[in-house]
């Protein structure tokens, strides 16, 4: 009996895990992109009965036969929740396994040293998949994503990413302050930015394990980080501009 539930409880658990790095994406044409595009691994392909037949669902079908990925039908109200947006499902979805997707703890284990970059509260897709492209391409270890009150990754943030949305270890939080806490009790630096800050953030010494977190668009970062984090740094700006663009600003950061 003991080992029965040990047994199921390590199944669980790896289901949990596998399912945590699932992401289900809509739209007929960002379906038919990622089943063409063999570096992406395929859970499911998720069909609605209700559609009626077309050349793009066909092509779907060919590719998924030919990937062997398995194809499953559902009613329209049945597909809306598994797309979670059936206005704009087209019918179709598609559960994308994204490799790279993990937690803190996971994360912790594999590397002794990092640099990570947060968000809290970045709303803008586009501005999102931009960030992620430049800390795959720069000197980042993964992306701290808050699950709620930020943006989520998308067609359209993967689109944005140019496909590196697929390269990139990206660490799911629900609670940005706490992870941030218990990141800075394994030794990590955290640094804001603001443009009223008086440090340079060329002038800073980093530590092996440092974190950056970037804030909102318009309202920057948020009380509660601010009061955990260890100095906040800014980006000095000539000709009386205020501020960048929150993906430029990863970009420096990424390249630092």
């Amino acid at each position: 009996m003991v080992k029965s539930k040990v047994k199921d409880s390590a199944e669980y658990l790896a289901k949990k895990a596998f399912f945590d790095k699932v992401l289900t994406i809509y739209g007929r044409n960002a379906v038919v992109e990622a089943l063409e595009d063999e570096d992406v691994t395929i859970h499911k392909l998720h069909l609605s009965n209700s559609n009626r037949d077309a050349k793009v669902l066909d092509s779907m079908k060919k590719l998924a036969k030919k990937r062997g990925i398995e194809v499953v039908y559902h009613d329209k109200q049945a597909l809306s929740r598994i797309s979670k947006n059936a206005k704009q499902d087209q019918g179709v979805a598609l559960d994308i396994v994204l490799e790279h997707f993990g937690n803190e703890d996971s994360f912790k284990q594999q590397h002794k040293d990092y640099r990570i970059i947060a968000l809290d509260g970045i709303n803008n897709p586009q501005n999102l998949g931009m960030i992620i492209r430049s800390c795959t391409a720069g000197d980042i270890d993964a992306i701290l994503l808050p699950t709620k009150g930020t943006a989520q990754i998308s067609p359209l943030v993967i689109k944005a990413s140019v496909g590196t949305i697929f390269k990139m270890p990206i660490i799911k939080t629900s609670n940005l302050k706490e992870t941030l806490s218990s990141f800075k009790e394994d030794g990590a630096d955290i640094y804001t930015l603001s443009s009223y800050a008086k440090v340079d953030y060329k002038e800073q010494h980093y530590s092996a394990k440092t974190i950056f977190v970037l804030g909102n668009e318009s309202e920057g970062v948020s009380k509660d980080i601010e009061r955990i984090s260890n100095l906040s740094i800014a980006i000095p700006m000539k000709r009386g501009v205020e501020s960048l663009n929150v993906a430029v600003t990863a970009s420096l950061l990424a390249f630092l």
